[in-house]
């Protein structure tokens, strides 16, 4: 792929119809963010990329991207509630530890409530955005300043070409996620569920599967389907799989490293010593000044 860019303020990027276009010289958001405008990066100057290619399948990039048409939150009440449960939902929601310390937001609850509009059970709804690596503000900035003529722009032979980073996204933000807040929801006897893309879901460690009665946890894994509508192409979310797992199995499978060979250590430890002993110390007799 040589156009990094998959979707621009919630269009494809060569999707030159006057709505498109007025999104992106409104820099507007489609999808429920909490202004009509995108915020993210930069409220005056925003990064409105919502997703990038990869492989040529297109990757999240921005969480806020998973709320199109509030797709799931629906697959996230029909693991936490009973179906005909009356529920809302809340977004951005502190959770704080036994200490009153802020464990972090909670990205979306869903609340059940009786007729009286009192809440009787709850679940926590985390999404799971994927990381950049590389720069992904040069060619947006590019793509923006003629979307026309740059709809099919060649970035490849550009620094810092812009992908996934599926790693730093389990390790830095899914794993602590899990631990922390996750952790006091589990201590609470409450479920969580978790939606992510599908290209992020492949790249964790395998989770060991449990029925839907039993779980604590449901993976619900998201794609960007490319349709047509009204002769134009957009992406549409779709929910490809989900997959239901306990607390604890999951979150040791995840913040688990996957061990390398003790053999290839012992190597590189070797190599040092032996460039270590190789080389004099850098030791100099100061004459007598005397």
């Amino acid at each position: 792929m040589v156009q990094p860019l998959a979707e621009v303020f919630g269009h494809v990027v060569s999707d030159q119809s006057e709505d498109a276009i007025r999104y992106r010289s409104r820099r507007l958001c489609p999808f429920n963010n909490k202004v009509p405008n995108c915020t993210k990066d930069k409220a005056k100057n925003p990064l409105g990329v919502c997703s990038i290619l990869h492989d040529g399948a297109p990757a999240i990039t921005c969480p806020i991207r998973f709320r199109e048409s509030w797709l799931i939150a629906d697959d996230a009440a029909s693991f936490f509630f009973d179906e005909g449960v009356a529920w809302s939902s809340l977004i951005e929601v502190r959770l704080n530890d036994a200490n009153g310390k802020s464990a972090g937001n909670i990205d979306v609850v869903l609340v059940a409530y009786d007729d009286s509009g009192r809440v009787f059970d709850f679940g926590a709804l985390e999404i799971q955005a994927v990381y950049i690596s590389g720069n992904v503000r040069e060619p947006f900035e590019y793509y923006m300043s003629d979307p026309k003529a740059h709809a099919q722009m060649d970035w490849s032979d550009q620094p810092n070409y812009p992908r996934p980073d599926y790693l730093s996204s389990s390790r830095k933000r899914l794993a602590p996620q899990l631990l922390f807040k996750g952790g006091i929801l589990h201590s609470w006897r409450k479920k969580c569920a978790v939606a992510l893309n599908r290209g992020f879901f492949n790249t964790l460690p395998p989770l060991t599967k449990v029925d839907k009665s039993k779980a604590d946890i449901a993976w619900l894994v998201y794609d960007l389907d490319l349709v047509t509508v009204d002769g134009q192409s957009t992406y549409k979310l779709t929910k490809m799989d989900e997959v239901f797992t306990e607390f604890e199995p999951a979150l040791l499978s995840i913040t688990t490293a996957a061990p390398g060979k003790m053999t290839d250590f012992v190597r590189l430890l070797q190599e040092r010593l032996d460039e270590q002993l190789e080389t004099p110390p850098a030791n100099k007799t100061i004459e007598t000044p005397f």
